[in-house]
């Protein structure tokens, strides 16, 4: 049975964390992205179905191209962050699932009877779910991230997506180190009792 995390440690990824939208000038290497990416594919999924396509927008070009589909000041945030992260998701999924979650080989052919839009909703959850740990992954390595909403869906995917079938944006988000002092105060967090229920 695993112990609990120090106090150290549980502020860094949730008490102390904040949504940055300024960076330190430090570059994020490859070598980190693929540390996160080691890091987030452990986060549970449904069947283990991983269904996250993630583009990580390192160069000015995929920037620039990014920014310009986003809405209001999200595309000055792009521009300036290290990297920003584009959490797709594959609608088709479940081809992978054989791979996957191979001990239950029926799996794919119960998939390949639903309409695409079933499936689409468990692929908005579960990479939901793997954007989550996305964050906490690079929290944990000593990043930080302003995940976003705020762009054009479709001109993303057409942009970044179109060799890809099947794949769709969910969510974006940038990443770096943060600026000291640049968030703002921490907003209002609730006691259990108030969105909690015992049952």
């Amino acid at each position: 049975m695993s112990a609990p995390l120090p106090d150290a440690a549980l502020d860094q990824l949730f008490r102390s964390a904040r949504t940055y939208n300024a960076y330190l000038d430090k570059p994020v290497s490859q070598e980190t992205l693929e540390a996160i990416w080691d890091l987030m594919k452990f986060g549970p999924t449904s069947a283990n179905s991983l269904p996250a396509r993630i583009v990580w927008c390192v160069s000015d070009e995929a920037k620039e191209k990014l920014a310009s589909l986003s809405s209001g000041s999200n595309g000055v945030k792009i521009r300036k962050a290290p990297v920003t992260v584009i959490i797709g998701m594959d609608v088709n999924f479940h081809h992978n699932l054989p791979e996957f979650f191979p001990h239950a080989p029926q799996m794919k052919s119960m998939m390949d009877g639903l309409p695409d839009s079933a499936r689409e909703v468990m692929a908005l959850r579960n990479s939901s779910l793997q954007g989550a740990y996305f964050i906490m992954a690079a929290r944990a390595l000593g990043l930080d991230t302003g995940p976003m909403s705020g762009f054009d869906n479709a001109g993303v995917d057409a942009a970044f997506f179109a060799d890809m079938p099947g794949v769709k944006s969910n969510f974006i988000s940038t990443l770096g180190y943060g600026e000291p002092g640049t968030p703002h105060d921490r907003l209002p967090r609730p006691d259990f009792g108030r969105f909690n229920t015992l049952a």
